[in-house]
């Protein structure tokens, strides 16, 4: 740390110590102020505890009395008399400050896993944002609303670029290895490790250890291995080269370390060092309340979703384009290391409990010249990060598995999903290539929900030129996308038309309750849900959280999920609601709403494993980038099961006006995919 920037954090330091001793600040405000100087002078006696070297020697129940005291404040149990809930911030503070001083209190609060990676630089400045603001309240008049936002627009503007640069490095470059050095250099069985990381620690991510811990390196490596193998076979099947890619992106949830361990392991045979960064913490590199990194338990998602749109403070047009260019020179500074990144392989959880938000109208809300702002930066943002870490070059795997909160048959789950995972792919490559083979026969597809699903939809399939040679549907059997168990295609939006309904599903971990949405030529014409009392206010959960604030999303996927093995575990075990999007697009049919499943890679060859090329790869949309990349691409890309039981039929409606059925009454009854019954019938 340079001089003048430890002079910076010093003088910031004990100007903050000394504010809970003041009287300066008017009240109400000075509840505020000092409340939060007495949080940042938590994080500071953290500091100074690591750097002593005590730290090394506290027990496990002192350090996890040190990660409640630092995260007790947003914990639900105090939540409502937090300053971090805009909803308290604005009774105590008042309309014309409520809302800014829960902004800056939650920015502040990034403060934690900056002390835990010694980032100062970082700490330093959200120490002195606090500070400024602080020094407007102790004038003879109180500031004018206007002020505070000015100064937290300042903040970000004036740093923005240092910190995308730096989240730029984070993505792409080994050398920052505060995570996977901690998983690499640890003693995994002295679960103290866990509190390393400066991440809010539960007995979740406890037992989700000691659960790993009781299990034999043989088993460990052997989850692993399907997690790094099906990323290796990604890029095998893709025609991609790997051996030209150095680093992999590794994305989890604390807990797994002996899993991750071993994957590092094995990717590092692969010629692959591991690239490991904290999901976002500035304002500037959020994306609403998504988690896009590593991380530990969530301690309030209520918090989290509050502050979802708080990018409404400094979004502007100068604003995005300064965030643009930032962005440009990040990949820039670092485009040898951005050439030779492979992509992510993502290893989701499933069964904490689902999360149904509260909507309040004292939170930020992005207007509508900032949603469509945001729509851009989001476009024009993958434009830049698909120039550097390649499209058509790059690939990934995803796997989930459960943990602790899914109840108390956690370890049975968590064997049934080790079965779910490694089921045997040639069966399934097999029976699919016959679902396969009758969908290539087809014009279009027709499917109809039962049991309280209103789902009356008729998906427009693409033109087969030549079926020797040609199919409409990949056949996905576990490489990238695990575990096995669908056939997908990228549909044809004209003459896609009808209604898509479930009566419940989570998606992005929030719930949706009666979710409907309508198609006309394969784009979404009007939505609706009964989660709120209010329409509008129904509408305006799906615009921002499905269609990520625009006007309408083509229908980018139809599916045929075959895994009802994992159906059937779900309903045995009462978890439906649990499951992740990875299992439970494989449960039934599904839909994305969005980009295709090849977006960015439209043009490199896909082939099934009869050889056969998926040419369904393109639709009316995506087909734009060859004028306009800004019109081709949304940046999101959400999938939407009808579950079995859900589901009254599906049929095939060919050129001649035969009708062949897929699934009649939530069961399979084409020939050759009768065995996928087996499950229900135990």
């Amino acid at each position: 740390m340079n001089s003048i920037l430890e002079e910076r954090g010093q003088l910031a330091r004990e100007r903050i110590l000394q504010i809970p001793g003041e009287m300066q600040a008017p009240e109400p405000y000075r509840d505020f102020f000092i409340r939060t100087a007495r949080f940042l002078q938590q994080v500071f006696g953290i500091l100074d505890i690591k750097k002593s070297g005590q730290w090394a020697g506290m027990t496990l129940e002192e350090r996890k009395d040190w990660n409640h005291v630092l995260y007790e404040d947003i914990l639900p149990e105090h939540y409502q008399s937090s300053y971090g809930d805009p909803r308290y911030a604005q009774q105590m503070l008042g309309s014309d400050y409520g809302k800014e001083l829960s902004c800056l209190y939650s920015q502040l609060r990034g403060s934690i896993v900056f002390a835990f990676e010694d980032r100062m630089w970082d700490l330093t400045v959200l120490c002195e944002l606090f500070l400024e603001v602080y020094t407007e309240f102790l004038g003879e008049e109180l500031p004018k609303p206007e002020n505070i936002r000015n100064i937290m627009y300042s903040y970000i503007r004036d740093y923005c670029d240092d910190m995308m640069e730096y989240r730029v490095r984070e993505m792409v470059a080994p050398d920052l290895d505060f995570a996977a050095s901690i998983i690499m250099n640890s003693d995994l069985s002295d679960l103290r490790y866990l509190y390393e990381f400066g991440e809010y620690i539960t007995d979740s991510q406890i037992k989700t250890a000691e659960f790993l811990n009781k299990m034999s390196r043989e088993e460990i490596e052997r989850m692993a291995k399907t997690y790094t193998e099906g990323y290796r076979i990604g890029f095998e099947n893709n025609g991609i080269d790997l051996s030209k890619k150095k680093t992999v992106n590794i994305r989890y949830s604390l807990g797994f370390e002996r899993i991750i361990r071993a994957a590092i392991l094995q990717f590092e045979k692969m010629g692959l060092r591991p690239v490991i960064y904290r999901s976002a913490t500035h304002l500037i590199n959020r994306r609403q309340h998504l988690r896009i990194g590593y991380y530990g338990a969530i301690p309030n998602q209520q918090f989290d979703y509050d502050h979802r749109n708080d990018a409404a403070v400094y979004l502007t047009e100068e604003m995005v384009s300064r965030k643009l260019r930032a962005l440009q020179n990040g990949f820039e500074s670092c485009k040898e290391l951005a050439n030779t990144h492979a992509g992510p392989a993502v290893m989701e959880t499933f069964g904490e409990t689902p999360f149904v938000p509260e909507a309040k109208d004292c939170v930020f809300e992005l207007s509508k010249k900032q949603q469509k702002m945001l729509v851009r930066l989001d476009t024009e943002s993958s434009q830049i990060t698909n120039r550097y870490i390649i499209g058509k070059e790059r690939s990934f795997t995803i796997i989930a598995w459960p943990v602790p909160e899914i109840g108390e048959h956690f370890e049975e789950i968590f064997e049934e999903t080790i079965k779910i995972n490694t089921l045997d792919y040639k069966k399934y490559q097999k029976i699919q290539q016959c679902i396969i083979d009758a969908l290539d026969l087809g014009q279009a597809v027709h499917i109809k929900g039962c049991n309280g699903n209103r789902t009356d939809l008729t998906v427009k399939l693409q033109d087969l030129e030549d079926g020797k040679i040609q199919t409409l549907f990949e056949n996905c059997v576990a490489d990238v996308n695990i575990p096995v168990g669908e056939v997908f295609t990228s549909p044809k939006l004209t003459d896609t038309n009808g209604i898509l309904h479930v009566t419940r599903v989570f998606l992005n971990g929030l719930e949706y309750r009666d979710l409907s949405i309508h198609f006309r030529d394969g784009m979404i014409q009007a939505y609706s849900c009964q989660n709120f009392q209010s329409e509008e206010e129904n509408k305006a959960y799906i615009r921002e959280n499905i269609l990520h604030q625009h006007e309408s999303l083509p229908m980018g996927e139809f599916a045929i999920g075959t895994n009802t093995t994992a159906y059937v575990m779900a309903e045995k075990y009462q978890i439906s609601d649990k499951l992740p999007i990875l299992i439970a697009e494989k449960t039934g049919p599904h839909f994305a709403v969005g980009d295709t499943c090849y977006s960015w890679a439209e043009d490199t060859p896909v082939y099934n494993p009869d050889g056969k090329e998926v040419i369904a790869r393109d639709n009316e949309v995506s087909i734009k980038r060859r004028e306009d990349l800004s019109q081709a691409y949304f940046g999101c890309h959400t999938d939407i099961t009808i579950p079995y039981d859900e589901l009254e039929s599906i049929r095939i409606l060919t050129k001649d006006g035969e009708e062949i059925p897929v699934i009649e009454k939530g069961r399979f009854v084409l020939a050759g995919t009768q065995e996928l019954n087996a499950p229900f019938s135990g």
